[in-house]
């Protein structure tokens, strides 16, 4: 009976802890979706959602640098000195990030690699480019951002951030209206939203952290080097650039199938809307690092119960008439584009799932900081994509569909690494 009612206990907290960023999430991938049907408005649908799926991806990748800054403030930010290294670490980090973004935004060398990479034409690539020279200013502030959130996520601030995420959503949606209302190229509206959004948000998280904030009481890494940064940063860095070069490789294959621009758009859509699950499943990193690797059976428990809720909630909206209502009615999506993207997200169901399973166990290594076999499980993810992809292609069977399961075997090639990877060092460190 003590045990069930701890359980119950550690249950309780671990959910106040949770739902705030599980909330927090889904709110910043809202804004994915608000972005998704101002283009839809667009006189050439199609084509605006292709270039801003290619634009978007592309920039994700060195976006994904800066996707594990706020796990590392958690860890690492909890002395004044080790606060100010981390921060210094994450500010170069963002402004070499920049600088590549750049290089690939102004220098005819860009233009060439995007035009091999997605095989697509020279106006196409323009637009790609008209974006990522817009996109620049935006990784620096996203890294302070996140690097903000750690310290919040820390201090178990989380309702906090959700109230602050609500008002940066309200502030993105307002001047995406507000700029297609006026006429707007949509590069200028969709990354002008998110950048004014970002701003408002940064300066929200300096206030909430001037005032809210105090350092753990437990001071640690008062000597922090930026070589024990690196070697925690590179590996979890790495599994976010692997993350975000998934959605890439496909569609550099799948430009050049017949119906391109339509599968990209449609791909980009499901994948879009069922970021909306995927982002809850992916909070349990902070969860980890937040609570530690003790009582792993509550722990799974807890697990259980979310990636179940999830993975109901979104079969009811991907296999019923409200993914209609929602794609078509709410966004403003027609013809194939709908069709397709509406079999993408039911099939997407299948990823809450496995996003828990790898995350598991990415929690585990975080915790250990043995972050290494993470990145090699995304690398493995990634390659094994690519293999399966360019077979499909090979064989005229790559398609949307196609491209679809190949990006759900891509994450089972992952979660299956990092369990083997994360098994072999905890029996390793308990035979020590």
């Amino acid at each position: 009976m003590v045990v069930e009612m701890s359980r119950g206990y550690r249950l309780t907290e671990y959910w106040r802890f949770f739902w705030p960023l599980a909330l927090m999430g889904s709110i910043l991938v809202l804004s994915g979706q608000f972005q998704n049907g101002i283009l839809a408005r667009y006189p050439d649908a199609v084509r605006e959602l292709a270039v801003f799926a290619i634009a978007g991806s592309t920039f994700g990748l060195f976006h994904a640098g800066i996707s594990f800054v706020s796990q590392m403030a958690n860890v690492y930010a909890r002395s004044e000195a080790g606060t100010q290294q981390a921060l210094r670490f994450v500010t170069i980090i963002c402004m070499v990030l920049a600088g590549l973004i750049g290089l690939l935004a102004f220098t005819d060398i860009g233009t060439w690699l995007l035009h091999f990479i997605y095989g697509i034409n020279d106006e196409l690539v323009r637009q790609v480019v008209r974006y990522l020279q817009l996109y620049i200013p935006l990784i620096v502030v996203d890294g302070f951002r996140q690097f903000l959130t750690g310290l919040l996520v820390q201090a178990r601030l989380t309702g906090r951030l959700t109230i602050v995420n609500i008002i940066q959503l309200s502030m993105v949606v307002v001047v995406l209206i507000a700029g297609f209302t006026a006429g707007m190229d949509a590069p200028i509206v969709l990354v002008g939203s998110l950048l004014l959004g970002s701003v408002c948000h940064l300066i929200m998280l300096i206030w909430l952290v001037r005032r809210d904030y105090t350092l753990p009481n437990q001071r640690e890494h008062d000597s922090l080097s930026f070589n024990e940064l690196f070697r925690f940063f590179l590996p979890v860095a790495t599994t976010g650039v692997m993350f975000a070069i998934s959605r890439p490789v496909l569609y550099a294959l799948i430009a050049r199938s017949p119906d391109a621009v339509v599968s990209i758009a449609a791909m980009r859509v499901g994948f879009d809307v069922a970021s909306l699950f995927q982002v809850t499943a992916n909070q349990f990193r902070h969860f980890f690092v937040t609570f530690g690797d003790d009582d792993l059976v509550t722990k799974r428990l807890f697990m259980w119960l979310i990636g179940g809720g999830i993975t109901v909630i979104m079969l009811l909206v991907a296999a019923t008439p409200v993914s209609h209502f929602l794609l078509a009615d709410l966004i403003g999506i027609e013809g194939t584009v709908l069709v397709y993207s509406r079999e993408v997200l039911l099939w997407m169901c299948i990823l809450p799932g496995l996003i828990l399973w790898r995350n598991y166990y990415h929690g585990l290594l975080m915790v250990a900081r043995k972050t290494t076999g993470m990145a090699l499980g995304g690398i493995i993810r990634v390659g094994g994509m690519y293999l399966l992809a360019q077979t499909a292609w090979l064989l005229g069977w790559l398609d949307f569909r196609v491209a679809t399961i190949i990006l759900l075997l891509g994450f089972v090639f992952e979660a299956t690494v990092v369990t083997i990877i994360c098994r072999w060092h905890r029996r390793r460190m308990a035979d020590l």
